[in-house]
């Protein structure tokens, strides 16, 4: 009886590998193809219920993965902040406040518009603000400089303001949100939206929509912002070591905070959210302090440590293995009811940058996260099958000189049949 039992395994494992070979075939086969040749490219799929590897392609290299760097962004904020996003720190001393910085990105943000700063500033006669506490230079490294006018590439700053860009449209005449700059925007059939380093706009006057240009963030901006919202009575100190105790929160929960960066891949929203991630660290904010703690804390499993440099993905600096990133996506599975954190990822023909990829039959069978540089397109995430598994998997293609949509054609068909198969 028991002999037969064991054979009867025997022969059910057989069956199971040899059902997992024919997956790995059609897999192998299909990178093998000709498309594939000058290009780099590296899968992992797993299973995390299992714990067994579907599929394994050159999954241990190092690759740059543009975007999807901001998985390891959200595991970091995920780890660190509260479900109410912090505001700003905060002392008062008779009838001055004292508001020190901390990184928070929704103050006056084109889409949060949260102004929590602004409605307890209005109750003193006396504004102190203190911005000169983050140690990261305002553009992170690796970063493109000739993006300087670009709106996805806004600088970092301790307190940032309206996003940090400048929202500029032509009705009947130019306006500006934040109007304090409206007598910087200028009609100009330039190709560059605003000077080198200079916060003087141009806007093609042929052009009939809104377009949102990074602002030079500096003290007298800084200055003219405020004054603009609360005329009189706000001044900028520098930082001088003082501990402020008490935190205000922002109106905007943070899973909407995480939603919005993932959905349209916010460059801004990820830099500004691992610096108010250190602010839970040191009042010195660093987002090189933070990754290093992440790394080097809650991540010091990874089999292979990455090069993280930028909380965006913007610079081609990062280097990310496949595993490492299936790594991260099996803690943050564990870790967060599924619900939840797929609401966090772009779903496949429904939402964000993949509302027109990977459409599922009738419903999404793909959250995951995409990032795309010049000749790079990367996609990490989760795979939900026809017979109700959920995989996580990472698929990186670096140096390729097809069109991006022939590489997503091609992934996709690798997606299709584990969706159906597996």
């Amino acid at each position: 009886m028991l002999r037969a039992l064991k054979n009867k395994l025997i022969y059910l494992c057989l069956l199971a590998l040899l059902f997992l070979s024919c997956k790995s075939n059609y897999i192998s086969k299909n990178l093998g193809n000709s498309f594939y040749n000058n290009q780099f490219t590296g899968l992992l799929v797993y299973h995390p219920k299992t714990k067994d590897t579907v599929f394994k392609y050159n999954a241990d290299k190092y690759f740059t993965p543009a975007s999807n760097t901001k998985i390891f962004t959200l595991y970091t904020a995920l780890q660190m902040l509260p479900a109410q996003i912090p505001a700003f720190k905060y002392g008062v001393e008779n009838d001055t406040i004292t508001i020190q910085g901390i990184g928070n990105p929704t103050f006056l943000h084109p889409f949060f518009n949260d102004s929590t700063a602004l409605k307890m500033a209005k109750n003193y006669k006396n504004v102190n603000l203190i911005l000169n506490n983050l140690e990261d230079e305002k553009f992170g490294p690796g970063w493109a400089w000739e993006d300087y006018d670009t709106y996805f590439s806004p600088e970092k700053s301790s307190f940032p303001m309206y996003g940090n860009v400048v929202a500029i449209s032509n009705q009947d005449s130019l306006q500006s949100i934040p109007k304090a700059l409206k007598n910087h925007v200028h009609f100009s059939e330039s190709n560059k939206r605003r000077q080198f380093n200079d916060n003087t706009f141009y806007y093609n006057p042929k052009r009939k929509d809104t377009i949102e240009v990074p602002m030079v963030i500096d003290t007298l901006l800084l200055s003219r912002l405020w004054d603009d919202v609360l005329p009189g009575i706000v001044s900028i100190s520098k930082y001088d070591g003082k501990k402020l105790d008490k935190i205000a929160y922002s109106s905007v929960p943070s899973d909407s905070l995480y939603k919005r960066m993932m959905l349209v891949s916010d460059n801004f929203l990820a830099e500004q959210m691992l610096i108010l991630a250190s602010s839970t660290l040191s009042d010195t904010l660093s987002s090189k302090r933070i990754r290093d703690t992440i790394l080097n804390k809650q991540l010091k499993d990874l089999k292979q440590k990455p090069r993280w440099v930028d909380g965006s993905g913007l610079s081609r600096y990062n280097l990310f293995t496949p595993t490492s990133f299936v790594q991260v996506l099996e803690k943050l599975h564990n870790q967060i009811p599924q619900q939840r954190l797929f609401n966090l990822f772009p779903a496949g023909g429904a939402s964000g940058t993949l509302t027109n990829y990977y459409l599922g039959e009738g419903k999404p069978y793909i959250y995951a996260k995409s990032g795309t540089l010049g000749n790079n397109y990367s996609l990490s995430g989760y795979l939900i099958t026809n017979s109700g598994k959920t995989l996580v998997f990472s698929f990186m293609n670096n140096h390729y000189r097809k069109p991006t949509t022939d590489v997503k054609k091609r992934m996709q068909l690798i997606f299709e049949w584990l969706r159906d198969n597996y």
